[in-house]
């Protein structure tokens, strides 16, 4: 895993390589029940532009990430935004998903952007955020696909 925070500071960009093929890696980012075993539990997703679906946690079912599907293609990740309404201040972030044919595998490239680095609490979240990304949350989708 990578990060490429100078592309763009604002936004978090992570890289990480699967050995297994984009489909795989596709499947992982967009059957609900193998969401919900690396990210969060989703409500009502489909990967179809338009869809409003929420993703819940299961600690706290009432604390929850509201998201809207932007852009879906067959075959490449979807991309949605991202919004915690029960935040002090609430965000609107778009999460963004690129698969690559890397050699016998596949690259994945994660953009979260939407944060303004200029509020100083903004930047902290993002900086939490990405670490969060790296630390927690990428990981269990390497399981996710190892398996």
């Amino acid at each position: 895993m990578i990060a490429d925070t100078h592309l763009n500071p604002a936004a978090v960009e992570l890289g990480s390589f699967f050995p297994q093929p984009p489909e795989a890696v596709w499947r992982a980012l967009t059957d609900p029940d193998l969401l919900q075993r690396w990210l969060l539990r989703p409500t009502g997703f489909q990967p179809v532009p338009g869809i409003n679906f929420r993703f819940t946690t299961p600690e706290s079912p009432i604390d929850e990430i509201l998201c809207e599907v932007r852009t879906a293609r067959p075959h490449e990740p979807p991309t949605y935004t991202w919004l915690h309404p029960h935040a002090v201040d609430p965000i609107r972030l778009l999460i963004d998903w690129t698969l690559h044919p890397q050699g016998h595998g596949t690259r994945l490239l994660l953009t979260q952007t939407g944060f303004d680095i200029e509020d100083r609490r903004q930047k902290m979240i993002r900086n939490a955020t990405e670490r969060s990304w790296k630390r927690r949350v990428l990981p269990k989708l390497t399981e996710v696909i190892h398996h």
